[in-house]
């Protein structure tokens, strides 16, 4: 009986692949329906192809939870049987035959468990990309900057995104920026100089006393020679090297602004996003660019 629920189980699973794969086939031939510059049916057609592969997921989860109810059951019927059968091989071969009986039964219901166990991690992994913090934040900021005209440029998560990011913009606006060398050079010179107004802010990691001379002075060559990712500290020192505004826009509260000082001197605001939920190893920052319609390229 076990056998047959494994070879069940690979075909719920085979069926379920095959529907995924038959299901991509479908949107693909939804997102050529919608021409190009017919916005009304691009929208018709993304909420169909979300509430599809949102149907997928559910009635697919659905049937692995009943699958697995009902070979919980079947499994308690079989330990019964087999606690008889046992009994019997007792009397009639001894101990050591029931015991190796018992161990087979194990291995067999451990690799039954793991499949299953495996395919609800795939199905619960992919409602998380929909419903999950990092999707819900992005698509929050997503809505925001097109009320500018912008949209999010994605910037690589490797210590410099903030600089990164600035880099990216300004040269978008200007059409040539430092490059990443120089800019972390100048927010570390600015740091240095300007000590009496930053070392408040700053305080140790571990004890959260406020930095001595000798620490603030490591903090500052870390910020020009090492991937040190940068926060509120570096963002208004760049804002004083750069002598322009920056503004952050971020999924919850309004946009933070620093450098106001400098919105009178004709220069644009640097415009960055603020990811808590991005990466799993912490907050990031995106450059933003003039936006342009996702669709145009997904169903053109």
């Amino acid at each position: 009986m076990e056998n047959n629920a494994e070879e069940d189980y690979e075909e719920l699973l085979q069926r379920h692949r095959k529907e995924k794969k038959e299901l991509q086939g479908k949107l693909q031939a939804l997102k050529k329906s919608a021409s190009k510059g017919d916005k009304k049916r691009k929208k018709e057609v993304t909420e169909e192809i979300a509430r599809l592969e949102a149907e997928t997921i559910k009635r697919q989860e659905d049937e692995i939870a009943a699958f697995k109810s009902k070979n919980d059951m079947d499994d308690k019927s079989q330990n019964g049987d087999d606690i008889s059968e046992d009994m019997e091989n007792l009397a009639i071969n001894g101990a050591s035959q029931s015991q190796r009986i018992s161990k087979a039964q194990k291995r067999r219901n451990r690799k039954t468990t793991q499949l299953k166990d495996r395919e609800l991690r795939i199905l619960e992994q992919d409602q998380t990309n929909l419903n999950g913090a990092r999707h819900l934040e992005t698509e929050e900021i997503k809505r925001l900057l097109k009320e500018k005209g912008l949209m999010i440029c994605e910037i690589p998560s490797d210590g410099n995104c903030l600089y990164n990011a600035i880099i990216h913009r300004v040269k978008e606006l200007d059409g040539k920026s430092p490059t990443l060398l120089e800019l972390r050079s100048s927010t570390a010179s600015f740091l240095r100089e300007n000590r009496v107004d930053f070392l408040p802010y700053l305080s140790h990691p571990d004890t959260g006393n406020m930095l001595t001379e000798s620490q603030y002075s490591e903090y500052c060559d870390q910020v020009a020679d090492t991937t040190a990712w940068g926060g509120e500290i570096e963002l208004r020192a760049l804002s004083h090297v750069l002598k322009r505004p920056i503004e952050v826009i971020q999924a919850k509260g309004p946009a933070v602004v620093v450098g106001n000082e400098y919105e009178s001197n004709g220069s644009s605001a640097v415009t960055l996003t603020y990811h808590r939920h991005m990466y799993g190893l912490g907050e990031h920052y995106n450059s933003v660019t003039q936006f342009k319609d996702e669709n145009e390229d997904e169903f053109s």
